[in-house]
């Protein structure tokens, strides 16, 4: 049932869920305050700049567009109008062990199909175009009922009842498994296994639905921003003070106050209360519990206890070019089930031997001359603990300037030395990113898409507390800019349209 008597929603953070939502709500005349702990909107997003270089620092790839797409044709003008939206083309540049590769181009699976076919043969080819097409099927079984759509728990699964599409879908199948029933070449097992990472995920437990992933991109294309996707998070801001968002930024929401069982405002820690009919959360899930005035009451059924993993992050402003270098690059180890293995342990550590992803933008706006390059590199890593017990360390004095030299050495021997060009470097660790961000841990996607049933344990949009809704990476339907954005429109659907008020 929907919210319609509401005049006043109070958005917690002002990440992408919590503008996109801010914006939607706004336009459905609801009154609108954000607020927000740092000293600017955005989140994760950001677009961090020093001396000419730019990094996108959280997100770096743009994928879907329609979601946003809507979001600002129904708020005002067009995200073409808002933002320098560009396809990207080649986008994704795989390097293996071995020293062979394959560049990918950003749009059109039987052209990515191609790609593979030339790079490692007709077989590779005709097995990608079977396993494209069965990320087909799950996305337009998935798409509706599920990803679009409030989260019911198992029964969620009630439209897909038939025999064959649950079979389409193979629930209780890993993506890893999946891919072995496709392929024969383990570099193609590898490429698959990254899209588990793209939600924070170990392959071998997370759902074979993933696989909908690739189809997503190469259907719908691989975008960037120019200037950096960060300018997303400013338009989104923009969009949202155009509406008549009220947004506060360095101020934090202290507790979330309830009034016969039902939401009544937020506290800050400046002392001020706010009364809201609403209040959306755009905060972890994990954190949005605890700011409750009565612990006793449940948030939600329950909070998945598989987070998801976190990332080290080199930030490499270098002299030169790069032959044959893309915008989206992965250089993969020689045993990637040691990473997964390392990162997902019960007493995790950094791997040793990390797969690398570098985005290299080849956007004038982005580095001071075309004689230089911006490197964003992240390596998948555990969380951040300080006592060690569940997660690792990374304010271990020294560690992290050791672990960084160990990535750009790994690099250098799988053929890329960029260690001569390099005029100054910084390092973000899991520590800096929850500081900075209020992810628990430094997880990136809030939690994991780990084990059959996470998906239906991820926190529902609507709580069980009336006038408590949640938004963003760690609630339905998860972590990603095009998730994100689905799921602020399902929160803004769920809460519906104010009363027009009385002549």
């Amino acid at each position: 049932m929907s919210e319609s008597r509401a005049s006043h929603v109070v958005v917690i953070g002002g990440g992408v869920g919590g503008l996109a939502v801010a914006a939607r709500l706004s336009v459905k005349g609801h009154r609108v305050t954000l607020v927000e702990q740092a000293d600017r909107v955005g989140g994760k997003l950001f677009t961090y700049e020093r001396d000419g270089f730019a990094f996108d620092t959280g997100p770096s790839l743009f994928t879907l567009p329609a979601v946003y797409r809507d979001l600002f044709l129904k708020t005002g003008k067009s995200l073409e109008q808002s933002v320098d939206l560009q396809e990207l083309d080649p986008a994704f540049r795989y390097v293996f062990p071995d020293g062979s590769e394959v560049t990918l181009p950003g749009v059109d699976p039987a052209k990515c199909a191609t790609a593979f076919g030339d790079a490692f043969g007709t077989q590779v080819e005709a097995q990608w175009r079977e396993f494209t097409a069965r990320g087909a099927q799950m996305w337009h079984l998935t798409r509706g009922p599920f990803l679009q759509s409030p989260l019911k728990g198992w029964k969620s699964l009630i439209p897909l009842a038939k025999v064959r599409d649950v079979k389409s879908i193979a629930p209780f199948t890993s993506l890893r498994t999946l891919a072995r029933k496709y392929f024969t070449d383990p570099r193609m097992i590898m490429i698959v296994d990254r899209y588990a990472t793209y939600t924070g995920s170990d392959p071998r437990r997370a759902p074979a639905v993933l696989a909908t992933i690739p189809y997503i991109e190469q259907v719908f294309g691989a975008w960037h921003i120019g200037g950096g996707l960060g300018v997303l998070a400013t338009a989104l801001e923009k969009r949202c003070t155009e509406r008549g968002v009220d947004i506060r930024v360095g101020v934090t929401v202290t507790k979330i106050d309830t009034q016969g069982g039902s939401v009544s405002g937020v506290r800050l820690d400046t002392g001020e209360f706010i009364a809201a009919d609403i209040v959306v959360s755009n905060s972890d899930a994990t954190l949005t519990r605890d700011l409750l005035s009565q612990p006793d009451q449940k948030l939600m059924p329950k909070i998945t206890d598989s987070p998801s993993l976190a990332g080290f992050v080199l930030l490499l402003a270098l002299d030169g070019t790069t032959e044959g270098i893309a915008h989206h690059n992965v250089w993969f180890p020689e045993n990637y089930n040691a990473e997964f293995d390392a990162i997902f342990a019960r007493s995790p550590t950094p791997p040793n031997d990390p797969a690398i992803y570098a985005c290299v933008p080849e956007d004038p706006q982005m580095r001071p001359s075309p004689d230089c390059e911006s490197w964003f590199i992240l390596v998948n890593a555990p969380r951040h603990d300080s006592s060690g017990e569940n997660g690792f360390n990374w304010n271990t004095p020294g560690y992290k300037e050791q672990y960084a030299q160990q990535v750009l050495d790994a690099l250098a021997a799988r053929g890329t030395d960029i260690r001569p060009r390099v005029k100054w470097q910084e390092i973000r660790t899991p520590a800096d990113l929850e500081r900075n961000a209020m992810a628990p841990g430094g997880s990136i996607y809030g939690t994991s898409s780990n084990g059959p049933r996470a998906a239906f344990t991820r926190p529902a949009n609507q709580s069980n507390i009336p006038g408590l809704y949640l938004v963003g990476g760690s609630s339905h339907p998860g972590g990603g800019l095009p998730l994100v954005g689905m799921g602020a429109e399902i929160t803004a659907e769920l809460i519906g349209r104010a009363e027009k008020p009385s002549p």
